[in-house]
């Protein structure tokens, strides 16, 4: 996709908060903003280091070659005509719109012009109302047009309902004209809710004059008042200097805004309630992205389960002033679904566009790199008509084996296949339990592994929390007596007699196994917690046999990078 690795980045700024919620359910010469602090500019699609704990950074150069791969492989064939006609055609779409939304943001400069001087006047008129008649002020006076060219045609349920358009803010001081602002969707959990946490880390060790250059806005995706109400409360509660100043803000829908989600079609495996989800989810992203569109410079998404490391805005801004270009049109922070990703506000609302272009069909964080591709990489076909099929899982050579999984298969591209070479394997979200399997005919001496997950068309789906795990054929003398002595091979044991002998990092697992461990009968990958994503496995190898060639070949790879085996994962959650 538009985004790879750079490897040795900044630390991670954002850590995956302790609910395991997904967020949902597809980094970081920048010029000074409005308000003379700097942030980046650009188009292209660019990654950071690893912002979120669960992110890393993806070249501006590998995106292209990613998408325009990607691009190869579903242009061959018969119908490359038919599609090319359709991606120019959207590509004219996205132009057009583009065109008419810097016209509407210009004509929006004026109304909120308007806005602000009415607001100024009747303030200061009413500077001894009462609360409950500054409250109305304040509420009537938040309610910023949320403009898109077509939304009426995406929704043509809200020209029977205008005002749905309008959020109901329940804490607010109609802050705007910072460099940055924070989207924080939140939805009503079962058990436990992480909000105040995620706030918490949020404005741990923020300065004074960071929080006057931001707003944090708080989108509850309920309708239900009561629950509104309470969530509003306990951030007053908990924040209230931070409410006070404005810096945060607490916003909810109506529940007209929502079209009917009862008839939606079942796509790619998903239930109806799963679908009616990420249906749902990808309504809950436009609207709070269009609320936040006139307050500010930049939009950084975030979820309502993350952990923020100190001075994360400062490592953020002097990420974005690093980059070269300022042709960008996205920094990432995280490769994990719609966390993390800052954008320019001027191109927002572009972008919801184009998520309710097709909001009932994909998640959003496909429907991203979809735009992405239409807007950055190029429809032309490669010269060479199998690269796209290369550069999403690339074959080996492994050791005769029985391959089982306890994931749900996507479609086709099942285990085997994968194991064989012939393609990548694909699989519903994994939850605590789940395993990848691989049971050799005979024991083997194996010298090495390497597995890739995620690959260029879905560099974000990636395996996380998983572990490498080896079955002896038989307990070794010499394993014993390295164990018994503390000696450099010190593999923890599993309840059911499995060594671990590697873990998952960024989405790879690589290493050495020690001659101590003697002939392997069986490799497991085991998943310890539930994943936000689905699972794609696009490369992998086990390397057998002292002399084998396969080393060091793989050790080449490892060096350049390139992929050995992938999980897909695509669905995010921030349920």
């Amino acid at each position: 996709m538009a985004m790879g690795q750079g490897g040795g980045g900044i630390a991670a700024l954002l850590a995956a908060g302790g609910g395991g919620g997904a967020p949902s359910h597809t980094g970081p010469s920048v010029p000074r903003s409005r308000t003379g602090r700097g942030w980046g500019r650009s188009r292209e699609r660019r990654g950071a280091g690893g912002s979120l704990e669960r992110g890393g950074c993806r070249s501006n150069a590998a995106s292209r070659s990613a998408r325009e791969g990607g691009g190869g492989r579903v242009l061959a064939g018969s119908g490359l005509d038919m599609y090319q006609s359709q991606f120019l055609e959207l590509h004219q779409r996205l132009l057009y719109a583009e065109k008419e939304n810097k016209k509407r943001s210009r004509e929006l400069s004026i109304v909120l012009d308007a806005i602000k001087r009415v607001v100024a006047e009747r303030l200061n008129s009413t500077a001894n109302h009462t609360d409950a008649m500054k409250w109305k002020v304040l509420n009537l006076t938040s309610k910023l047009p949320l403009h898109l060219t077509n939304i009426h045609y995406y929704l043509p349920h809200l020209r029977e309902h205008e005002n749905s358009l309008y959020p109901n803010v329940v804490i607010g001081q109609g802050r705007s004209g910072v460099s940055l602002v924070m989207g924080i969707p939140t939805v009503k959990r079962g058990k436990q809710n992480y909000l105040l946490g995620t706030l918490n880390s949020l404005f741990y060790e923020m300065s004074a004059e960071q929080k006057n250059d931001c707003v944090v806005v708080i989108f509850v995706a309920e309708v239900n008042a009561e629950y509104v109400n309470s969530i509003a409360e306990s951030v007053r509660t908990s924040f209230p200097n931070e409410v006070q100043s404005g810096v945060i803000e607490v916003i909810s829908p109506l529940a007209s805004y929502y079209p009917d989600l009862s008839n939606l079609k079942e796509t790619f495996g998903d239930s109806k309630e799963r679908v009616r989800w990420r249906t749902k989810q990808n309504l809950d992203y436009s609207f709070l992205m269009l609320y936040a569109q006139p307050k500010g410079t930049f939009y950084l998404q975030l979820e309502d389960d993350i952990v923020a490391k100190p001075q994360y805005i400062q490592k953020i801004k002097n990420f974005a002033l690093e980059q070269p270009s300022d042709e960008w049109m996205i920094l990432e922070f995280s490769q994990l679904g719609f966390i993390g990703k800052l954008f320019r506000t001027k191109d927002l609302p572009l972008i919801v566009e184009f998520f309710l272009m097709f909001y009932k069909d994909k998640p959003i964080d496909w429907l991203l790199d979809h735009l992405l591709w239409v807007k950055v990489c190029s429809p032309e076909k490669d010269p060479d008509k199998d690269f796209g099929k290369n550069m999403l899982h690339k074959a080996h050579v492994n050791p005769p084996a029985k391959v089982t999984t306890s994931l749900r298969i996507f479609q086709h591209y099942t285990l085997e296949k994968a194991y064989e070479g012939m393609d990548c394997f694909w699989a519903f979200s994994p939850v605590a339990g789940d395993y990848i399997l691989f049971t050799f005919l005979q024991p083997l001496k194996v010298e090495g592994y390497l597995f890739r997950s995620g690959n260029m068309e879905h560099p974000g789906d990636k395996l996380f929390n998983t572990t490498v795990e080896v079955w002896p054929a038989a307990e070794t003398d010499l394993l014993k007596d390295a164990v018994g002595h503390g000696d450099k091979v010190n593999y923890q044991t599993t309840k059911d007699g499995y060594l671990k002998i590697g873990t998952f990092d960024n989405g790879i697992a690589e290493g050495i196994i020690s001659p101590s461990v003697g002939k392997i009968q069986a490799i497991r990958l085991s998943i310890h917690s539930d994943s936000p994503v689905w699972a794609l496995l696009s490369e992998g190898s086990m390397l057998c046999g002292k002399k084998s060639t396969l080393l060091n070949y793989v050790t080449s790879c490892i060096r350049k990078g390139s992929s050995m085996w992938s999980f897909l994962i695509p669905v995010h959650n921030y349920c």
